[in-house]
């Protein structure tokens, strides 16, 4: 896919992934860890050191140079050092397909600001028009509310549920499955 943009947004900057956002991704981590846990994946011990943060950016780069996907920090315009989220465009499948599956988190000090549908938006522009993509998916647990009250503020339309789907902290989780497909 080449380099990345910046995408840019009203309020935010959304920068690709870099070994040199590390430092702002695990403060971002750090500051939302507890939160995070019920609705991600469980995470190794290391994952909250700056060493696991800069192999993870370099995967995520590394990953978007090979057209699989790209992960996009999000910072606010007047504070441009502190990550405040971020935004991905996951498992990247070209071709006829031509799909994506999208995560999304923010800082729970900024909820309900706005900020989370910003940065999807501005994915979801960028996976249409940047990359030629014809879906972007998410999938999203019935009980996380706020998440599926955002995709649906963003344009996606529940096509079905999926049990046992992801495991997530540790366990089987049903998941509603959200599209937005590209109907330029």
């Amino acid at each position: 896919m080449g380099k990345m943009p910046v995408l840019e947004t009203p309020r935010m900057l959304l920068r690709p992934a870099s070994p040199a956002l590390a430092g702002a991704a695990l403060e971002f981590y750090r500051r939302n860890a507890a939160r995070l846990q019920a609705v991600e994946p469980l995470l190794s011990d290391d994952f909250l050191t700056l060493s696991f943060q800069r192999r993870l950016q370099r995967q995520d780069r590394a990953a978007a140079g090979r057209g699989e996907g790209v992960r996009f920090w999000m910072f606010r315009r007047e504070d441009p050092h502190a990550a405040i989220g971020c935004v991905a465009l996951n498992c990247i499948v070209w071709g006829a397909f031509r799909s994506c599956f999208i995560a999304y988190k923010t800082d729970g000090a900024l909820l309900r600001q706005g900020y989370g549908a910003e940065a999807v938006n501005a994915a979801v522009d960028f996976a249409f028009r940047g990359l030629g993509l014809h879906r972007v998916e998410a999938n999203i647990m019935p009980r996380n509310r706020a998440s599926l009250a955002l995709a649906e503020k963003c344009g996606f339309r529940e096509e079905g549920r999926s049990p046992a789907y992801l495991e997530i902290n540790g366990v089987w989780e049903e998941h509603i499955h959200m599209v937005k497909l590209n109907e330029a």
